[in-house]
C-alpha cells in the first residue's frame, strides 16, 4: 500500500459486446474487509463480461472473496466465529478496525429479484467482533430473508456453480461422461427438481396415511354425535336439576357464609390475643436465648475453673503425697532418733554408774596409795636408790682395781702408763665436754619445748575459742539457712497460688477474647463487607497517618453517642441504619486523606461525615406529646460532634404509634419512628414488621464494647498479675542463689571443724 492508498484493481469494461438489460451487478463497496481500508464505490460493472487485473497482492482474490462473502455464496462466509470475523478486519497501519462491510448493488431492471418498484437492490454485510449484520435497501434484515431473495433470483445453495474458481477448469476437463452430466443437471438446476419430486413423492405419501387417519376420524366422530345426541337430552335434566341444586347450595352457603364471619370474627379475636401471646413468647424466646448464651458462658467458665480446680486438685495431691512421703520418713527417723536417744540415756546412765563406782575404787585405791602403798614405795624406792649407789660405786671401785691390775700386766714401764692415762683423761675429757654440751643443748631444747609448750597452750586456747565462735557461728548459719529455706518454702507456695491466679486469669482472657471475637464476628455480620474491611483498616491507617483521635478522627456515628434507654434501641437502629457505621471527621481533608488510603491499599469503603462541610437545616419541632425529637428525647451526645447528629437525626421524630407517626409525618415532611420500629417515611412509605434483636447493629455495637472494654481490664489484671510472679520467682531465684552460699559457707565451716 502506498501512501495515496492501495493499488486496488479495476474492473475492464469490454465496449465491444452489446450490452443486455439483465441482472448484474452494478457497484461494489468495501470498507474494512481484508486489504481493502476505504475503498470507494467500485463502478461501473458492464452486464456482459468484466475482468479484474491487477498486480499480485492488489487484493483481486480479496475482491472475489467480498462478494462471495456478502452474497454467502460460500459455506465458509455464512457461519463465521469471532476468531474468523478477527481475520476478515482490515490489519493495516493506523487504528485497528472494529467492523467492516461489503455492499452490492445489483441492476434489478429485469425484475430477476422479486421485489417491486425496485430497479436497484442494495445488499449489504457487516460484521464486528461480536455482530454480524445484513441490510436490504439499507434497512436491516434477517439472514432467512437474504437467503430467499437470493434463491428467488437464482442463487440457489444446491447450485454451488455461479462461482468457477481456479482448477475447476481442469477438473472439468478430467470429469468422465457420468460425472459431466451430473455436472449438467447440477448446472441447469434440474437436480433441484429431482429433490423436490422426491420430497413431494414423500408428502403425497404422507399425506395419503393423513386422509385414512382423518376418514377414521369421521367415523369415531359421527359414532360420537350419535352418543351425544341422546347425552343432550340427559345434560338439558341435568342442568334444570343443577339450577336446583345451585339455588339450594347458595342459600345453605349463605347460611354457612354468616356462620363462617361469626366464626371469622371470634378468630380474628383469637387470633389478635395470640399474636400478643406470641409477641410474649418472643420475648421470652429472647431472654431465655439471652439467659441460655450467658448460662453456655458461664458454664464454660465453670468447666475451665473444674479443670482448673482438679489440675490445682491433682498438683495438691501430688504435694499431699510428697508431704505424706516426707512425713513418714521425718516420723521414721524421729523413731529411730528416739531411740538412739533411749539408747544413748540408758548408756549414759550406766556410765554414770560405772563411773561413780569407778571414782569410788579410785578413790578407795588413792586413799590407799597414799596411805600405804605410797610410803613404803618411797622408803623402797630410797633403799633402791642408796643400793643403785653403793653398787655403782663398787663397781667402779672394781673396776679401778682391775684397771690397775690390768695396766700393771699392760705396761711395761711408767712412760708407756702415763701415755695411757694422759689418752684416757683426754677421752674423758672430751667425753665430758661433749655431756658438757648434751646436757647444755637438752637444757635448751627443754627450754624451747617449755616455751613451745606456752605457745602451743595459747594456740590451744585461741583455737579452743576460736572453735567455739566458729560453732556458735555455724549454729547461726544453720538457724538462718533454716529460716531461708522456710521463706523459699512460703515463698514457692506463694508462687504456686500466683500460678493458678495466673492461669485462671489466662483463662478468663482466652474466654473475653472469644467473646470479643464473637461479638466482632456479630458486629460484622450486620454490616455491609465493603464497610466492615474498611472499618478494620481505618484504626491502623490514622495510627500511620498521625491524625489525632479525638480532634480530626472522632470514629463511628454510634461510637459519638449515648442512648438513654434501651427501649429506644430499635427506634434508633431504625432511624439510623448503616448511617449508624458513618465515620465522623472534622475536616474533608482529613476524609480525603483516609479516602485516599483505602483506595490505593484496596481496603474496603466507607463513608465519612465531615463536620465542616455537612450541610443542616434548622429544623423546627412541633409543641406536642404526639411526637418528640429523637435527637433531644432518645440520644446523649458531646456537642462538637453535633452537625453529624442533625446530619442523621435532625429530621427524625419518635411518635407513640403508628396513626401519629403518618400523620405528623406528612404534615411536618420528617420520618417518624415508634418504639416498635414501625417507620413512616417522609415521601409516604412505610416500613415495619418484626425486628430480630438478635440482629441489631446497636446491641451488637454494645456487646462487642463490653467484651473490649472486659477484655482490656482482664489484659491490664493479667500482665499485673505476669508482672508479680516474675517478681516473685525472681525473689526466688535470689533466695536459692543466697541459701546456696549459705550452705556452701556452711560446709566449709564444718569440713574446718
Amino acid at each position: 500500500h502506498s501512501k495515496h492508498g492501495p493499488a486496488y484493481p479495476r474492473p475492464r469494461r469490454n465496449s465491444y459486446r452489446p450490452i443486455i438489460s439483465t441482472m448484474h451487478i452494478k457497484q461494489i463497496t468495501i470498507s474494512n474487509f481484508r486489504s481493502f481500508r476505504q475503498q470507494p464505490e467500485i463502478h461501473p460493472f458492464s452486464p456482459a463480461t468484466n475482468a479484474v487485473v491487477g498486480r499480485n497482492g492488489s487484493g483481486k482474490s480479496n475482491l472475489f472473496d467480498a462478494v462471495q462473502f456478502c452474497l454467502l455464496l460460500s459455506t465458509r462466509f455464512q457461519t463465521l466465529r469471532t476468531e474468523e470475523r478477527q481475520a476478515l478486519l482490515h490489519e493495516g497501519s493506523g487504528s485497528a478496525a472494529v467492523n467492516a462491510f461489503v455492499e452490492i448493488v445489483f441492476d434489478n431492471s429485469d425484475n430477476r429479484f422479486s421485489m417491486e418498484n425496485s430497479d436497484e437492490v442494495v445488499l449489504r454485510r457487516t460484521i464486528g467482533h461480536k455482530k454480524d449484520e445484513f441490510f436490504l435497501q439499507r434497512k436491516r434484515a434477517q439472514k432467512n430473508e437474504i437467503m430467499s431473495l437470493l434463491e428467488g433470483a437464482g442463487f440457489s445453495k444446491s447450485n454451488p456453480y455461479f462461482i468457477v474458481q481456479q482448477g475447476k477448469v481442469n477438473a472439468l476437463c478430467t470429469m468422465s461422461d457420468t460425472e459431466r452430466l451430473q455436472l449438467l443437471k447440477e448446472v441447469a438446476g434440474t437436480t433441484v427438481y429431482d429433490e423436490k419430486k422426491a420430497e413431494s413423492e414423500a408428502k403425497m405419501e404422507e399425506n395419503r396415511s393423513n386422509i385414512e387417519k382423518i376418514q377414521e376420524i369421521m367415523a369415531f366422530i359421527e359414532q360420537r354425535l350419535d352418543e351425544l345426541k341422546g347425552e343432550k337430552e340427559e345434560l338439558t335434566q341435568y342442568q334444570r336439576l343443577d339450577r336446583n341444586r345451585r339455588a339450594i347450595e347458595y342459600t345453605l352457603y349463605d347460611k354457612e357464609l354468616r356462620k363462617a364471619r361469626e366464626q371469622l370474627d371470634e378468630i380474628e379475636s383469637a387470633r389478635h390475643d395470640d399474636c400478643e401471646t406470641l409477641a410474649q413468647l418472643h420475648e421470652d424466646c429472647r431472654r431465655t436465648h439471652d439467659e441460655i448464651m450467658t448460662i453456655d458462658a458461664t458454664m464454660k467458665s465453670k468447666t475451665n475453673m473444674l479443670r482448673r480446680h482438679r489440675i490445682s486438685a491433682k498438683g495438691l495431691e501430688d504435694d499431699k503425697t510428697s508431704a505424706m512421703t516426707r512425713r513418714t520418713k521425718l516420723e521414721l527417723e524421729c523413731k529411730e532418733l528416739d531411740e538412739a536417744v533411749r539408747t544413748g540415756d540408758e548408756t549414759i546412765k550406766a556410765n554414770k554408774k560405772e563411773i561413780e563406782r569407778l571414782a569410788k575404787e579410785i578413790s578407795k585405791a588413792e586413799a590407799e596409795l597414799n596411805d600405804n602403798i605410797q610410803p613404803k614405795y618411797d622408803s623402797t624406792s630410797e633403799a633402791v636408790t642408796s643400793l643403785k649407789n653403793e653398787r655403782d660405786e663398787v663397781t667402779r671401785k672394781i673396776e679401778g682395781l682391775y684397771a690397775k691390775q690390768g695396766r700393771g700386766k699392760q705396761f711395761t714401764s711408767r712412760e708407756d702408763r702415763d701415755a695411757y692415762l694422759r689418752t684416757q683423761i683426754e677421752e674423758l675429757n672430751a667425753a665430758k665436754t661433749e655431756k658438757t654440751e648434751t646436757v647444755t643443748s637438752k637444757r635448751d631444747t627443754l627450754s624451747n619445748l617449755r616455751r613451745t609448750l606456752a605457745s602451743d597452750t595459747k594456740d590451744l586456747e585461741a583455737k579452743t575459742a576460736d572453735v567455739t565462735k566458729k560453732g556458735q557461728n555455724l549454729q547461726a548459719l544453720t538457724s538462718t539457712i533454716e529460716e531461708k529455706k522456710k521463706l523459699r518454702n512460703e515463698m514457692a507456695e506463694s508462687r504456686k497460688e500466683q500460678w493458678r491466679s495466673l492461669e485462671e486469669l489466662s483463662e478468663r482472657v482466652t474466654e473475653a477474647q472469644d467473646s470479643a471475637q464473637k461479638a466482632m464476628s456479630n458486629m460484622r455480620k450486620v454490616m455491609p463487607r465493603a464497610t466492615s474491611q474498611g472499618l478494620d483498616a481505618l484504626a491502623t491507617i490514622v495510627q500511620q497517618e498521625g491524625i489525632r483521635v479525638g480532634e480530626q478522627y472522632h470514629g463511628l456515628l454510634m461510637e459519638n453517642f449515648d442512648i438513654k434507654h434501651p427501649k429506644f434501641n430499635t427506634a434508633i437502629e431504625v432511624a439510623a441504619e448503616n448511617s449508624l457505621f458513618h465515620v465522623v471527621v472534622d475536616t474533608d481533608a482529613t476524609a480525603a486523606r483516609l479516602m485516599k488510603r483505602l483506595e490505593q491499599e484496596k481496603l474496603g469503603r466507607v463513608t465519612f461525615l465531615p463536620l465542616n462541610r455537612l450541610q443542616v437545616d434548622n429544623v423546627t419541632y412541633p409543641d406536642t406529646t404526639d411526637v418528640t425529637p429523637m435527637i433531644t428525647t432518645c440520644i446523649e451526645y458531646d456537642p462538637k460532634v453535633h452537625r453529624a447528629m442533625q446530619h442523621v437525626f435532625g429530621k427524625k421524630l419518635l411518635a407513640a404509634n403508628i396513626d401519629q407517626a403518618t400523620t405528623w409525618s406528612g404534615r411536618l415532611n420528617m420520618d417518624a419512628i415508634t418504639l416498635e420500629g414501625d417507620l413512616c417515611g417522609r415521601k409516604g412509605a412505610l416500613t415495619g414488621g418484626y425486628v430480630d434483636v438478635n440482629k441489631s447493629r446497636v446491641r451488637s455495637h454494645n456487646q462487642m464494647t463490653e467484651a473490649d472494654e472486659t477484655l482490656k481490664k482482664l489484659q491490664v489484671e493479667y500482665n499485673d498479675m505476669k508482672r508479680k510472679a516474675t517478681g516473685v520467682d525472681q525473689q526466688i531465684s535470689a533466695l536459692m542463689g543466697e541459701i546456696q552460699r549459705l550452705e556452701a559457707k556452711q560446709a566449709n565451716l564444718e569440713a574446718k571443724q
